[in-house]
């Protein structure tokens, strides 16, 4: 069943700074639950090449765990698009890891929406060197 929305009431949402501020600003808090608040409660999540994780109660389990894996994270926005229930942005993100070394990574991450949640988000980053100590 599609959401009845109109389409272009998407796109004040998206083109919104504050929501994008609030969204970044809750990750860079490390605070998983109100990164699930931000989901649906079926929401699929994709982070680089993990598998797909299906429903926020997994995502949030997820996403503690990813928190707890890095001393902190800052997300600088470049750009952000809305296309229907689709929207996208890109930027580059900083991790601080546990013994202090910092390593910055551009990303790009997709949205899926249903009303003013996100039912997809999938993140597209290379972190591969993430957990190598600088």
């Amino acid at each position: 069943m599609r959401h009845t929305r109109p389409r272009w009431a998407y796109a004040w949402l998206m083109q919104n700074a504050y929501w994008w501020e609030r969204l970044f600003k809750t990750i860079d808090a490390g605070d998983a639950a109100g990164f699930v608040d931000f989901l649906t409660p079926d929401a699929q999540f994709r982070f680089g090449n993990a598998p797909m994780i299906q429903g926020a109660r997994e995502i949030g389990v997820a996403v503690t765990a990813f928190f707890g894996s890095i001393r902190s994270s800052q997300h600088r926005l470049v750009k952000s698009w809305c296309a229907g229930e689709s929207a996208g942005c890109e930027g580059e993100v900083t991790y601080t890891r546990h013994d202090g070394s910092v390593v910055t990574f551009p990303f790009a991450n997709v949205f899926q929406l249903r009303g003013e949640k996100i039912s997809s988000y999938r993140i597209y980053v290379d972190i591969s060197t993430l957990s190598v100590a600088g």
